[in-house]
């Protein structure tokens, strides 16, 4: 009988206790928590969990730790468990994470676009390219410089994936890899004045004063989707599990979604929610 009653009736009591620790008020010991974050470098220098995560830290009273790495370093910190939360890009990697048990609860937050920036002479034509196709071939072709991330992020994944569109990447001199993050790979491409690809966001907000344009976007191909993943307790017994699913619940939930879809640079949107999409207007 005691074995029937754990059976049936112990998940549905540990889900009541998650849900109502998600639901409780701040206590005065849950400012003492804080939660470790891997995310993105577009995130970062976007500025939007700048913007953001002081909105959840007042209502929840936790603290979270943001370690802006590339998507394939989050991933790593995650695997080791040296963060208890990652917010990436590279839907094929986090796949892979999540069915090899490292992460779990995975959801969509929010996506942008990746486009393809330049020099404003635009010495290789991408401006005529009919398709994502013929841009990069013409990039080649062309022999115009690309520099690439080269540091396995999600902007480093999408590269890769789109030069088998054009039969594989350029070739040195006329390919540059910085191993560095988005803002400073933007900022190489403007002294090379070479090509590069970027997120919409990480341009936005700090391409202004480069001397670099988009030459090459609005594919279908080139959408960049974020979600959120909590380090698998079963894995790593320290992370904190139960305070990560609170602030994965915010994120996801309208507020966050609102905030999202409300943070702009020079009046454009950098990120559309996608767990609560915005209303039309």
């Amino acid at each position: 009988m005691i074995q029937c009653f754990r059976r049936r009736w112990l998940p549905l009591v540990l889900s009541l206790a998650i849900f109502a620790f998600l639901q409780k008020p701040v206590t005065a010991d849950s400012s003492s928590t804080r939660i470790r974050m891997a995310t993105t470098t577009s995130t970062d220098n976007s500025g939007l969990l700048e913007y953001l995560l002081p909105h959840f830290e007042e209502q929840s009273g936790f603290i979270v730790d943001v370690i802006a790495v590339g998507t394939g370093k989050a991933l790593k910190l995650a695997e080791r468990g040296d963060v208890d939360i990652i917010l990436v890009h590279a839907p094929a990697a986090e796949k892979t994470f999540v069915d090899a048990g490292w992460g779990v609860n995975r959801r969509a937050v929010m996506v942008n676009d990746f486009l393809i920036v330049g020099p404003p002479a635009d010495p290789a034509g991408l401006k005529n390219a009919t398709s994502l196709t013929d841009a990069l071939k013409r990039l080649k072709q062309n022999q115009g410089t690309f520099v690439s991330r080269g540091d396995d992020s999600g902007t480093h994944k999408k590269e890769l994936e789109l030069w088998t569109l054009a039969d594989g990447q350029p070739q040195a001199p006329y390919h540059l890899e910085t191993g560095q993050g988005m803002e400073a790979t933007l900022r190489i491409a403007h002294e090379k004045q070479a090509y590069t690809l970027t997120d919409r966001g990480t341009f936005l907000a700090v391409g202004a004063p480069m001397d670099l344009v988009p030459v090459f976007e609005s594919d279908a191909r080139l959408e960049n989707p974020y979600s959120i993943i909590v380090v698998n307790p079963a894995r790593h017994s320290h992370v904190k599990y139960l305070a990560s699913m609170r602030l994965l619940a915010w994120m996801t939930s309208r507020e966050g979604q609102a905030l999202i879809g409300a943070f702009r640079k020079e009046g454009e949107i950098l990120f559309f929610p996608t767990a609560v999409p915005m209303k039309e207007k």
